[in-house]
């Protein structure tokens, strides 16, 4: 059965076993192998799960034993069927077409998405093969009972519907992902929030000594599960609330363990420079490998600066300090609405705001201080410039809409629709804020040390009428198509490698991210001559063209262009 992108099910030839037994033999394709290396016309023979061998030679007597010999060239467009040997074994003609390491997502929020829906629809589509989880300081665990009404606003704010945990920590995570089945991998990152929540709560201020040993003891028993590291939040509650000798005390248990700290840097500091300072100076104080995420410059009157910020992360690294950035092909962001608030309004968690914003005359206050600017030192409200992606229909029909045509529709101020929005949807209002510049973005995509990563989650084409962002359907399509084909900010050997061998060495993924034998066979088979993104703002559920063929533990989970129902993804572990 393969899933046609939008709709039910339908039938199809038996393309995946369901057990990693296939094997398949990947024939005349120009191989990049995620090394960054030119590419070369070769064969790849899967088996098991993994990459048997990589050669030169056009036939293996194993696998091509039959009389029809090669087949002829398809169309740069067009995939040919597979062809089968026997039973479990497979030709793919990948003549005039790219094969690629399966793209591994450094900075993804599918943390509750692929449970919900293990199809993970928008991103094996374009592709992607591993979902980096766990970012932002979102993450599904540590879980301390007693506190999950705190966990599950928590999660609300990576944009899913609610969901009641029925785990505590990575083991538990990934028995129920094993139940579900997923589409693809996924490698979890431990959430600062969801961290200090378990231990305590939404309190805005320094841990205790106890508390913050608890915290480093429940990050590094979810270390020993196999997380790949620790990820902040710096404008989230309660991520914001740390200051930076806990961060320097976390960072160390990391550093013991050679896991990576992930941080989404603070946005209310005044210097352009100071965010990328704060987390330098953690990777040189303790040792450990430091990923800024998804780098922009979201202030207006700052537009133009990338270079100097660029320079910034050269200068550190030449300094020994281990940091890299990763950076989505975008002039917009998105996020949870709440993030925007006073932060004496967003003070003690959602139901705490909830009951602040319930008196009429804290209302006012809020609104009189929200339209001032969010962000200290403030930045101005771009109110046209601000989509709803979000709202669950709280106030009618008004999701796509900016916040200026949303307000007028309910006859309402911007700032104070923003609060109402707030109060009644909590975590769970997105939105999407165009407070960027493409020239920007393209310094940041072409430096050295760039990764690429979309900050989506792997979702459903069909979003019902929500306008989440597009990069979750199409972020590494667009780097081929735009940014490789059309304006040669990267050529395709460097961007693949940044989407795949690179990535794998930050997270210390040793046996993926690139082609060569002994390899997970996580895989893309794609079409450089027309490779593109078709997502939008206004309809973001579109797939993109050219990506024709996905396999994901040695299964085919995309195979002309349309999904399978093959669910071979696994939970991925570090040091395992």
């Amino acid at each position: 059965m393969t899933d046609d992108g939008g709709g039910q099910p339908v039938e199809s030839g038996p393309r995946a076993t369901g057990e990693g037994t296939s094997s398949i033999l990947i024939r005349g394709g120009l191989v990049y192998d995620g090394t960054g290396a030119p590419p070369k016309h070769l064969d790849i023979v899967v088996e098991g799960g993994r990459i048997l061998s990589v050669t030169r030679s056009a036939l293996t007597a194993r696998l091509d034993s039959g009389p029809s010999g090669p087949p002829e060239s398809p169309a740069p467009t067009e995939p040919r069927p597979i062809r089968e040997l026997g039973p479990n074994s497979w030709v793919i003609d990948a003549i005039n077409l790219a094969v690629a390491p399966g793209f591994i997502d450094i900075h993804t929020h599918s943390d509750l998405s692929v449970l919900f829906d293990g199809r993970a629809q928008s991103k094996v589509r374009q592709g992607v093969t591993t979902e980096v989880i766990g970012n932002c300081g979102f993450s599904a665990f540590p879980i301390a009972p007693e506190r999950l009404r705190d966990h599950v606003d928590l999660l609300a704010g990576i944009g899913d519907d609610p969901l009641d945990p029925s785990w505590t920590d990575v083991d538990g995570y990934a028995r129920v992902a094993a139940e579900t089945g997923l589409a693809v991998n996924v490698a979890p990152l431990v959430g600062h929030g969801a961290l200090r929540i378990a231990e305590m709560g939404l309190a805005n201020r320094a841990p205790t000594e106890q508390e913050l040993r608890g915290m480093r003891s429940r990050l590094d028993a979810l270390l020993e599960q196999g997380a790949f590291g620790l990820s902040t939040g710096l404008t989230y509650v309660p991520s914001r609330y740390a200051e930076t000798a806990e961060l320097v005390a976390l960072c160390q248990t990391l550093a013991a363990r050679d896991r990576l700290y992930a941080t989404h840097s603070r946005g209310d500091l005044a210097g352009l420079f100071d965010a990328v300072d704060e987390s330098s100076a953690l990777g040189r104080e303790t040792g450990v490998a430091v990923q800024y995420s998804h780098v922009a410059i979201n202030v207006p009157d700052r537009w133009g600066r990338a270079e100097e910020m660029v320079a910034r992360f050269a200068a550190a690294r030449q300094d020994g300090v281990d940091i890299a950035y990763d950076v989505y092909p975008y002039d917009a962001s998105a996020s949870a609405l709440t993030q925007y608030l006073p932060p004496w309004v967003q003070e003690g968690g959602v139901e705490a705001m909830r009951n602040r914003l319930a008196d009429p005359t804290v209302f006012r206050r809020a609104e009189e201080d929200l339209a001032s600017g969010w962000g200290d030192p403030r930045i101005p409200w771009l109110w046209d410039r601000i989509l709803l992606a979000r709202t669950d229909d709280l106030f009618g029909t008004v999701d796509g809409q900016t916040l200026e045509e949303a307000a007028a529709q309910v006859g309402r101020s911007p700032a104070a629709l923003v609060l109402d929005l707030c109060r009644e949807g909590g975590n769970r209002v997105q939105v999407v804020l165009r407070y960027r510049t493409e020239e920007d973005m393209r310094t940041f995509l072409r430096y050295d040390h760039a990764l690429i990563g979309s900050d989506g989650a792997a979702v459903p084409f069909d979003q019902q009428g929500r306008r989440p962002h597009p990069r979750a359907f199409g972020a590494h399509a667009r780097v081929l198509g735009r940014h490789v084909r059309e304006l040669a900010d990267l050529d395709l050997a460097t961007a693949i490698h940044r989407m795949t061998g690179a990535v794998a060495d930050r997270l210390r993924l040793s046996d993926r991210g690139t082609i060569a034998a002994g390899q997970a066979a996580d895989l893309v088979i794609f079409d450089p001559s027309s490779v593109a993104d078709r997502a939008t703002f206004l309809d973001p559920g579109q797939p993109p063209r050219g990506i024709h063929r996905v396999l994901v533990n040695g299964e085919i989970v995309v195979d002309a262009d349309r999904q399978t129902d093959a669910r071979p993804g696994q939970v991925l572990r570090a040091g395992q």
